[in-house]
C-alpha cells in the first residue's frame, strides 16, 4: 500500500534524541535549564549561544531547539529492487511559558515544523506495510503541531487544544522508541486502518486532548481529533501532495476518539519499574468492506465506524543496584486488534528488549532487538482467493537489531539491521511484472545519525 509506505511515526525518532541515560562529560558543570538534555550545545563554546540570545529568550519564557535525523539505508537483497537511499528530517520547535511571558498561570504554547527531504526506500525498494524508517515522508517544509495547553490542579490535569498529533500522546511504548522502523512508534494496524494513517507524523489535525493524573501513578488521556489529515485526495496521490504545508486545518470530517488509561509502578528501591496502558480508538467515519470493496465487480458494502483496542507494557527487567537509570535491561510488548470485515490489518503485536550500558567502555550506548507482526484479516485474504489471485495476503514480519552509540551528548549514531518477511503481507511482485510471485523477503542495512541542539 503506497500510503502506508510514506506514513510513519514522529514519536519514535524524536524520543531517541532524548537518550534515557544522557549525561554531561566528567568535570563539565550542569547544563543551563534553557538547554534540552542531551544537547550538542554542551560541547560547544558558550553552549552554542555566543550572543546570549537563547539564554535571554529563556529568561522571558521562550525556549527553542533544532533536531536533525539522517538515515542512509539500503536493502542488500529482496524487495522489488536493491539500492541505497538517504532520508533526512530537520525539526524546529518553540515553547512558551505563557505564565512567565504574560502572567497567565498554567498556560503554555508549542509550535513545531518539519523540513523533510530525501527518498523512501520503503516505497521504491521494499513494498512493505511497515516503513523501514520512521522519518520517511514526502519531501516538504510544513507545520506540524500548534497548540495551547492549560494546566490545572497543580499540574495533575491539563487540556491541550490546537493542531495535534495523536502519536504524541497515544499508543506509545517509551522503550520501543529506540527502533527506527515506523511500526515501533505508530503501529501498522493504526496507520493502515485510519484515513491516511490518522493524525500522525507528518500530519497533525485540529484536536482537543484532556490529561489527568493522580498521586498514585494513575493516568488518563482522552483526545478528539479530525480523523482525516488530507481528504479529499485523488487516488494515487500521496497525502503530502494534498496537504502539502500542514496548513489545511480541516474540520469537516468525522471525528476520531482516543482514550487511554495508564498505571506506572515502582520497585522496592522506589525506582520506576514499569508502565501498563490500556486504550483504544474509534473513528466515526465509513469504511469499505474487505470482501466487497468498491470497484471490484461486487456490490460495494460499507461499514459505519471503525475501532481498535490495545495494550502496551513497558518493563524494567534488570537494573544495577541502587541506580534507577544507569543502564540495565528493559522490555516492551504491545497488542492491538481491529474488526476484520472493514480492515486489511486486524491484528498487530510487537515485542522487544533493550540493553543499556553493557558495552565495556561505552556506558551510555545501547543495543535493541525487536520484532513486529502485522496480521492480514481473514476477510482481506478471502477477497484475494475469491478474485483468483495466486498470491494470498496473510501477514508481515519485521525484525530489527540496532546499536545506539553516543558520540557526544546530543549526537548519536545508530547502525541498524532489518529483515522484512512477506513484504506487504505477501503480495505479488508487480513492479517486476511477476503477478504469480510474492515480493521477496528484504534485508536492510543502514545507519542513522541524530543531532539535538
Amino acid at each position: 500500500m503506497l500510503i502506508g509506505s510514506f506514513v510513519s511515526a514522529h514519536s519514535s525518532w524524536a524520543d531517541q534524541i532524548h537518550h534515557p541515560h544522557a549525561r554531561l562529560p566528567d568535570g563539565v558543570p550542569e547544563l543551563p535549564s534553557w538547554l534540552p538534555e542531551p544537547s550538542i550545545a554542551a560541547s560547544l563554546p558558550s553552549y552554542g549561544d555566543p550572543h546570549g540570545v537563547r539564554k535571554a529568550l529563556a529568561s522571558k519564557g521562550l525556549t527553542y531547539g533544532l533536531a536533525y535525523t539522517g538515515d542512509v539505508l539500503g536493502n542488500v537483497s529482496g524487495g522489488v529492487r536493491q539500492s541505497t537511499h538517504y532520508a533526512g528530517l530537520l525539526e524546529g520547535y518553540l515553547d512558551a511559558d505563557v505564565e512567565k511571558l504574560a502572567g497567565a498561570p498554567g498556560l503554555s504554547f508549542h509550535v513545531d515544523f518539519y523540513q523533510i527531504h530525501g527518498t523512501s526506500i520503503t516505497a521504491e525498494n521494499i513494498g512493505s506495510i511497515v516503513s523501514v524508517s520512521n522519518i520517511e515522508a514526502l519531501r516538504s517544509t510544513r507545520l506540524h503541531e500548534l497548540w495551547l495547553e492549560q494546566a490545572f490542579r497543580d499540574g495533575h490535569a491539563s487540556i491541550r487544544f490546537g493542531q495535534l498529533g495523536a502519536d504524541s500522546d497515544f499508543l506509545i511504548s517509551e522503550i520501543a522508541t529506540r527502533f527506527i522502523a515506523s511500526t515501533f512508534g505508530w503501529t501498522t494496524l493504526s496507520s493502515d486502518n485510519l484515513p491516511y494513517g490518522g493524525p500522525i507524523y507528518p500530519f497533525a489535525t485540529p484536536a482537543v486532548r484532556l490529561a489527568l493524573k493522580t498521586e498514585d501513578h494513575l493516568g488518563l488521556k482522552v483526545g478528539i481529533y479530525e480523523s482525516d489529515p488530507a481528504a479529499p485526495c485523488a487516488e494515487g496521490l500521496d497525502p503530502g501532495q494534498c496537504n502539502e504545508d500542514g496548513l489545511d486545518f480541516r474540520l469537516n470530517d468525522p471525528p476520531l476518539l482516543f482514550a487511554e488509561a495508564a498505571y506506572s509502578y515502582q520497585g522496592a528501591d522506589a525506582c520506576p519499574l514499569g508502565t501498563i496502558k490500556l486504550g483504544g480508538w474509534y473513528d466515526f467515519g465509513k469504511f469499505d468492506d474487505q470482501r466487497h470493496p468498491p470497484g471490484e465487480g461486487f456490490p460495494a458494502s460499507r461499514h459505519k465506524g471503525n475501532e481498535a483496542i490495545y495494550v502496551v507494557l513497558d518493563q524494567a527487567l534488570y537494573r544495577p543496584d541502587g541506580q534507577c537509570s544507569a543502564g540495565g535491561v528493559s522490555a516492551f510488548a504491545r497488542v492491538i486488534i481491529s474488526p476484520a470485515d472493514r480492515n486489511q490489518v486486524d491484528t498487530y503485536a510487537d515485542v522487544g528488549i533493550v540493553l543499556d550500558g553493557w558495552v565495556p567502555g561505552r556506558p551510555h550506548d545501547g543495543i535493541a532487538l525487536g520484532v513486529a507482526y502485522t496480521g492480514i484479516s481473514d476477510d482481506a485474504s478471502d477477497f484475494d482467493r475469491t478474485s483468483g489471485l495466486s498470491v494470498i495476503r496473510d501477514y508481515e514480519l519485521i525484525f530489527e537489531l540496532n546499536y545506539v552509540a553516543e558520540i557526544v551528548p546530543g549526537w548519536a549514531v545508530q547502525p541498524v539491521l532489518q529483515y522484512i518477511h512477506n513484504p506487504g503481507g505477501s503480495v505479488p511482485d508487480l513492479a517486476n511484472d511477476m503477478p504469480n510471485q510474492r515480493i521477496e523477503d528484504a534485508f536492510v542495512v543502514g545507519m542513522r545519525s541524530i543531532i539535538n541542539y
